[in-house]
């Protein structure tokens, strides 16, 4: 056993109150936290009786009762000073010896619960936080084809990737932008931090400052909680922001302020918050001249175009589509389950002689379809017709099938639609493909009673 030294040692260490009674319920010990806590000296507090002092307290109860008593909450008698106890009766061979009574101040409780509280929220924000981060998905390697202008690209990234300088990507929609901006970082000495892309177009204007920068609770109306923001994600990485040039002239002042002073705030907050960011940019519109029409701030795109890669669009790199085709036609048997060796010389031709508006997207995408139904081991120029509105010839070698204007015009606009979408962004794409305005589209689709989702 414990001399007994050892024992009032330990009682006089621990932190929360103690207080002993004998079975009369008069008290015989209080240990030092317990007179801390309540203000009462030792020699007071043990001259005292507890059904005299504190007749419904934990103490007394625990002793009258026989029984346990816990999370009681009091005040000390002949105390201010709230507590939660916690008592026991103190039985040696079914015989009650007195009670004791440990407790801690209803204030030392509080401070520990909300502890807790931030504790637990600071976990739910990280866990938030780490659901969010993505890693880059894509190296050099996955980029397909050896043309010179390819070429020339990938050069200019592979050097731009060692430095921490902003990229501007530039070229057609679905040429690979969002491809390069993977590899870039993968190749960079931040390979190993956050890789955070956003859409600038596919996110309202009155969304996307809160998308970026984040927001504190309370500073609008359903901001319940703090949010983190794609910048604070992608700290100590890189942040992609995919279609640049549809940020309004608002959001481009700010953006250029984080750029330049490495540091932003939150929405409804009023402290800056340092950061280290590797911005990538991107956008298939002409910044330059959305600079002369004033849609575009100038300081912001000479900021963004530090290292400037303009992407070669399909129709003029069609040496690649050999590669292209016979990597698209390998991914694609593993999905699809098909066994397609390849592609006949004519439907080669006929994939060269192609505008390819929706470039490599595009490719990919009348690849996959053709291949869904494809029975035959080797695609052929027949299977290419429907997909490429390529007319097949007649009999009469100097004829060919001549098209009302009108209908070929639908042709077209159909298939722009398919390939960029019926959505509003998809039809701002399609209007910039058919090199036509956004209400001509409109007016169009009307005319020829084209049938869209978002009409």
């Amino acid at each position: 056993m414990l001399p007994l030294i050892m024992i009032s040692a330990i009682l006089d260490s621990v932190q929360e109150a103690i207080e002993v009674t004998d079975p009369q319920g008069n008290i015989i010990y209080v240990n030092p936290a317990f007179c801390r806590i309540t203000g009462i000296p030792f020699e007071v507090r043990t001259k005292e009786n507890i059904y005299n002092i504190s007749p419904d307290g934990a103490l007394a109860l625990a002793l009258r009762t026989g029984k346990p008593v816990s999370g009681y909450r009091t005040k000390v008698g002949g105390s201010n000073a709230e507590v939660i106890s916690n008592a026991v009766p103190i039985i040696v061979n079914q015989e009650t010896l007195g009670a004791v009574v440990i407790f801690q101040h209803i204030t030392d409780i509080i401070k520990l619960t909300d502890e807790l509280k931030r504790s637990t929220s600071i976990i739910r924000d990280l866990s938030t936080k780490f659901g969010q981060v993505t890693e880059s998905k894509y190296t050099f390697n996955h980029v397909i084809g050896s043309s010179p202008a390819l070429k020339d690209c990938i050069k200019i990234a592979t050097m731009a990737a060692k430095s921490c300088s902003t990229v501007l990507l530039l070229g057609e929609s679905g040429t690979g932008k969002e491809l390069f901006a993977h590899a870039i970082h993968h190749a960079s000495p931040r390979r190993e931090k956050p890789f955070i892309a956003i859409n600038c177009a596919a996110i309202p204007d009155a969304l996307l400052e809160s998308e970026l920068f984040g927001y504190v609770r309370g500073a609008f109306t359903g901001a319940m909680k703090d949010k983190i923001g794609k910048f604070e994600l992608a700290h100590s990485g890189t942040l992609f922001l995919d279609e640049i040039g549809d940020m309004n002239l608002l959001l481009q002042a700010k953006l250029l302020r984080v750029l330049q002073e490495r540091e932003f705030e939150r929405v409804g907050d009023t402290r800056t918050n340092p950061i280290d960011v590797r911005v990538i940019a991107a956008t298939n519109r002409n910044l330059k001249h959305l600079v002369r029409e004033g849609k575009f701030r100038e300081d912001l795109y000479y900021r963004l175009n530090v290292v400037e890669i303009v992407l070669p669009p399909l129709r003029e790199r069609t040496s690649d589509l050999v590669e292209l085709t016979n990597y698209l036609i390998t991914k694609l048997n593993r999905k699809l389950g098909k066994k397609v060796t390849g592609l006949t010389k004519e439907s080669l031709n006929a994939l060269r002689s192609y505008n390819w508006p929706g470039n490599i997207r595009e490719l990919e995408n009348v690849m996959e379809r053709i291949m869904v139904s494809l029975e035959a081991q080797e695609l052929t120029y027949k299977d290419l017709v429907p997909h490429l509105g390529i007319c097949l010839p007649v009999q009469d070698s100097n004829r060919g099938e001549i098209m009302a204007l009108d209908h070929l015009e639908k042709q077209m606009i159909e298939r722009a639609l398919k390939i960029c979408g019926h959505t509003v962004a998809g039809k701002k794409q399609a209007a910039f493909l058919l090199n036509i305005s956004l209400a001509t589209l409109y007016n169009k689709i009307k005319k020829y009673h084209i049938l869209t989702s978002n009409n």
